[in-house]
């Protein structure tokens, strides 16, 4: 038997006290502070993760980029995504361009292909490459509450159907909102005054898209308006926050993440707005039966309950689908105004270019909704330049840094022989694809587009909205956004007015806001820079401007739940 009393180093213990290696254990987890803890907890999961993980579907001859050198661990590879995801990107792209390579996020691998292969793989149909079935998964779809997207596609038919056939019609709508709201969510000073830009837009475009999506008086109702704008919010939270954690510890986090809770509570919200709406709109329809006529607002959520089976019309799931039409049509449109405006500021000589513009149009046309007889499918696509600074923006400015998303449902191989193993997650890198295409990609040219249509002839082409094969912002082939050009309008509306009435520059010290993103999307008010801006009225071209100051946290708004007449 071994006697501790004879090992040097050693001495025997009395029964029930810890032995010197439990005691220095023990000592140790006392020692840590929270943070601390959790710190390490991170770093259990990510090296367990990586050594439990099986292999994930890619391209057989595809390489893994990233690693620094080839003893750095996969977990810590997956963390630099977190954060590194533009760089690693772009250093793929660069390295690799005509042939498709593999980056690692926590949760999934992703081959980013080579945009030679979009007119073979957009001839797919959605039951073998499904660009949904990637954005779901992209929102951790199973504790987001965005399932219902591949349940039925009702949401996509109303914008593609519904919406983009009568786009004018609804611009016209929008602008009625956009005139209420502007003396509202835009101050008119006397002086400077700090301003947050991005909630500023929000709300705008909250407006604008309610007035079309449920109509009046609910596109005034503020508790609606903010629901809107957070649930997109929350629900990137919930879906950053989880995506950087390996699938396996998802049903435990996403039951103790508050901004999960918060999102069914909102959505229980919703349903309260929705669902009278939707009893208001099934009243006249029987009403109508009996030869009553009934005057009601022409709204896409009574075209979607026309059209919507029984389990559609349910009262949740309407307010689930109503929220989800947000993620779209509010923070993207929102991100794009505010971008820009701080291009703007960085780049002072176009306002004049643009301001130009705008003053030859309503010379002939008025000022956008003043003349009956000219509406906004007559006035906005008069502005070019506008357009062509608006590409230009979103070059510099990505709101998607892989796109576009598809997944494989079957095993796919490509005329050249390339092989895409079923469940493969693929993409392109977008924002290096249209960058290597141009001239002088380092150079910030608004008018390379209006350039582009002038001196090709082909007007009709190189405009904001367009899906080409070196832009795919919007996506591309017949799965791209149907509410692009809904979108781009809204821009276009907004950027007009805000042009005219008032002007704006970055303060002394600042040249550059820029915003960054990370796996692929950048989560509105999560990583993105919410901007205070002192505003003056813009009075000629010797205006004051509107000066930007930096402020890293977003502050949001709450207006209760009063409705504005």
């Amino acid at each position: 038997m071994l006697d501790s009393s004879r090992l040097p180093g050693l001495s025997p213990h009395a029964p029930g006290q810890l032995s010197p290696i439990k005691l220095t254990v023990t000592d140790f987890l006392d020692s840590l502070s929270f943070p601390q803890a959790i710190g390490i907890l991170l770093a259990f999961v990510f090296v367990l993760s990586s050594l439990l993980q099986k292999g994930r579907p890619k391209p057989p001859n595809a390489p893994y980029h990233g690693y620094r050198s080839w003893w750095e661990p996969t977990f810590l590879l997956k963390m630099r995504f977190i954060f590194r995801a533009k760089q690693i990107i772009h250093e793929g792209f660069m390295k690799y361009k005509d042939v498709p390579f593999v980056v690692r996020r926590v949760d999934v691998d992703i081959t980013v292909l080579p945009n030679k292969y979009l007119n073979e793989l957009r001839l797919y149909p959605t039951s073998k490459l499904s660009g949904v079935k990637a954005h779901v998964a992209n929102l951790v779809c199973d504790y987001t509450y965005t399932n219902i997207m591949i349940e039925s596609d009702l949401h996509f038919r109303v914008i593609q159907n519904k919406l983009a056939p009568e786009l004018s019609k609804y611009l016209d709508i929008a602008k009625t909102e956009l005139e209420y709201g502007w003396a509202i969510d835009i101050p008119q000073p006397v002086e400077w005054q700090e301003v947050d830009v991005q909630q500023m837009m929000r709300m705008l475009v909250a407006r604008m898209s309610s007035k079309i999506f449920l109509g009046h008086p609910a596109c005034r109702n503020l508790e609606w308006l903010q629901l809107s704008i957070d649930f997109s919010i929350d629900m990137f939270g919930t879906a950053f926050f989880l995506r950087m954690f390996p699938p396996w510890t998802h049903p435990v986090l996403a039951r103790i993440f508050p901004l999960r809770w918060k999102i069914k509570r909102n959505l229980n919200k919703a349903t309260k707005i929705i669902g009278p709406l939707m009893e208001k709109h099934r009243d006249v329809l029987r009403r109508a039966e009996k030869g009553e006529e009934i005057q009601e607002d022409d709204t896409l959520l009574n075209w979607m309950m026309d059209h919507g089976n029984e389990k559609e019309n349910g009262a949740f799931e309407m307010a689930n689908r109503q929220s989800i039409l947000t993620l779209a049509s509010i923070h993207t449109t929102s991100m794009g105004v505010a971008n820009m405006m701080f291009d703007l500021c960085a780049h002072p000589e176009w306002f004049a270019v643009l301001r130009e513009e705008i003053e030859t149009i309503e010379k002939e046309f008025g000022k956008l909704g003043e003349r009956e007889d000219i509406g906004t499918k007559q006035w906005l696509p008069r502005l070019e330049k506008m357009d062509s600074f608006y590409i230009e923006s979103q070059r510099f400015n990505p709101p998607i840094l892989l796109a576009p998303s598809r997944l494989a449902m079957v095993p796919i191989t490509l005329k050249d022989g390339t092989h895409i193993p079923a469940g493969t997650r693929m993409a392109c890198a977008n924002a290096d694809i249209l960058s290597s295409s141009l001239p002088n990609p380092e150079t910030f040219d608004p008018m390379r587009s209006y350039r582009k249509r002038h001196e090709s002839g082909e007007l009709l082409k190189h405009q904001a909205g367009q899906t080409a094969i070196n832009n795919l912002h919007f996506g591309y082939g017949k799965q791209a956004c149907p509410g692009r050009q809904f979108a781009v309008a809204e821009v276009k509306m907004i950027m007009s007015r805000l042009l005219m009435e008032y002007d704006f520059e970055f303060p002394k010290g600042k040249s550059q806001l820029h915003s960054d993103v990370s796996g692929g999307f950048a989560p509105p008010g999560i990583l993105l820079l919410a901007v205070c801006m002192r505003l003056v009225p813009f009075t000629g071209r010797n205006a004051e401007p509107w000066y930007l100051s930096e402020q890293i946290l977003y502050a949001r708004v709450s207006n209760g739940s009063k409705s504005e007449d």
